[in-house]
């Protein structure tokens, strides 16, 4: 599976992985999550952050089991996960998502290192848009806690972008005219592994549900110069 997934992702830029975590795993996530408190929930497209300090099963999710295999698939056995967010789309929170590339990492604490910026701040915590070079050597994994149907806005993705490096407004809307999107339709349990630089969006839920993903990201070096990955799973 490693060597064929991790083809994949070169070619395509993502893969879609059905059943990957028993439903009885997905249940207990789910349970823990719904102890979160008001505060922690996920509202909109943000979702929630620092999920790792929130929900310390996320950190096994991340460490061992059907999502650090993917990663590992991609990246090779020394990568690790750097950020861990919650999404959720419900008929209060039903947000679109326009075409876009995922550029920034979160850090620890603000350094000026060449080729890192601009800079931002998202629930307090440093973030930074890196070289090129390192987002290609990154790869998310998202589990679905529930099934994701073409009703209920799922991420569509155009294949190959994320060969094409960093993309200003005009490439993006060039490759939405040459490329057919692909909507990625996946039931509870399964997985998406995508690359960030991979073109993606989503559109409102036409029946609005609960759409719940673990989303981590996954890396394999450290940064340079001072500058440390705000959590490193």
């Amino acid at each position: 599976m490693h060597g064929e997934l991790a083809a994949r992702i070169e070619r395509e830029g993502f893969a879609l992985l059905p059943e990957a975590v028993p439903d009885a795993g997905v249940e207990a996530l789910l349970a823990r999550l719904s102890t979160l408190s008001p505060g922690t929930e996920p509202r909109r497209r943000g979702g929630t952050r620092q999920l790792f300090e929130a929900v310390p099963e996320a950190r096994e999710y991340a460490r061992s089991g059907a999502m650090r295999a993917a990663a590992e698939a991609v990246l090779g056995p020394g990568c690790f996960a750097v950020r861990a967010l919650l999404f959720d789309k419900t008929p209060e929170a039903n947000w679109k998502v326009i075409w876009h590339q995922d550029l920034t990492i979160a850090v620890r604490e603000r350094h000026p290192v060449e080729g890192f910026g601009p800079w931002s701040e998202k629930a307090g915590i440093p973030h930074v848009q890196p070289p090129t070079g390192l987002l290609e050597r990154m790869v998310a994994v998202r589990l679905h806690l529930d099934d994701c149907g073409a009703e209920n806005g799922p991420v569509r993705v155009l294949p190959g972008s994320h060969r094409a490096g960093r993309l200003g407004p005009d490439a993006i809307a060039a490759w939405r005219e040459r490329t057919a999107p692909v909507d990625c339709l996946v039931p509870r349990g399964g997985l998406l592994v995508m690359r960030p630089l991979l073109l993606h969006a989503s559109s409102p839920a036409t029946a609005p549900a609960h759409r719940r993903v673990l989303h981590l990201e996954y890396a394999a070096e450290s940064l340079p110069e001072g500058l440390e990955w705000y959590e490193r799973w």
